[in-house]
């Protein structure tokens, strides 16, 4: 009988960590992370300094937690388009498609912040563990469509690596920063059509069994 009056307080709880995250995030974009301090982001928030050290130690930690937030957001989405594809089985350019523009949805849905996480504020050994467990989780994905579509080469394991880092960096790069003269939009056909283009190569030859 006691769950139902606990229930109330941790809704509170997490509501209250929400808004701290969400005022450490508006002060990271606006102020930058050298500038922005904990009790900016307490006042911001609405709570006691006591309050904010009661979720989180220091600014770093807040960091870790927008890290969190961020990657397990990306995580969900693109287990909402794996999910799709492995339902569907579309052929090769069609799967190539969606995975990129799933990546692209990351970068795309909070660029500022995409941006401060990964370009602007300091990395953290627990920021780099859990973006490298999205990244092995994305490797694994598409390694199981290449084989699928026998459009991995010799090693589907390594070629599903390389476009997964491949296409992070070539998707961060034009969607936050286009090209002079080119969209977005246009930059991502073009990443569509290298993959593609590069897949379809070595999809004549063997596929091994294991990575």
């Amino acid at each position: 009988m006691s769950t139902p009056r606990h229930r109330p307080r941790q809704q509170r709880s997490r509501f209250t960590f929400e808004a701290i995250l969400d005022a450490a995030a508006r002060l990271f974009e606006r102020d930058g992370y050298a500038a922005t301090t904990t009790n900016k982001v307490a006042e911001l928030a609405g709570v006691s300094i006591g309050t904010l050290y009661h979720y989180v130690p220091n600014k770093d930690a807040l960091l870790h937690a927008l890290v969190e937030r961020h990657i397990g957001q990306g995580m969900a989405a693109l287990t909402r388009v794996a999910e799709e594809l492995r339902r569907t089985g579309p052929p090769l350019e069609e799967t190539v498609r969606a995975l990129i523009e799933g990546v692209v949805g990351l970068h795309a849905a909070e660029p500022r912040m995409h941006r401060l996480l990964f370009d602007q504020a300091p990395r953290t050994p627990e920021g780099i563990t859990s973006l490298r467990a999205l990244e092995a989780s994305l490797a694994a994905e598409i390694e199981y469509h290449l084989r699928r579509l026998g459009a991995g080469g010799t090693d589907p394991g390594l070629t599903a690596f390389l476009l997964v880092q491949g296409v992070e960096a070539q998707v961060h790069g034009v969607v936050l920063e286009p090209p002079h003269g080119r969209s977005a939009e246009t930059c991502v056909r073009a990443i569509v059509d290298l993959w593609v283009n590069a897949l379809r190569a070595i999809s004549d030859q063997p596929v091994t069994k294991d990575s």
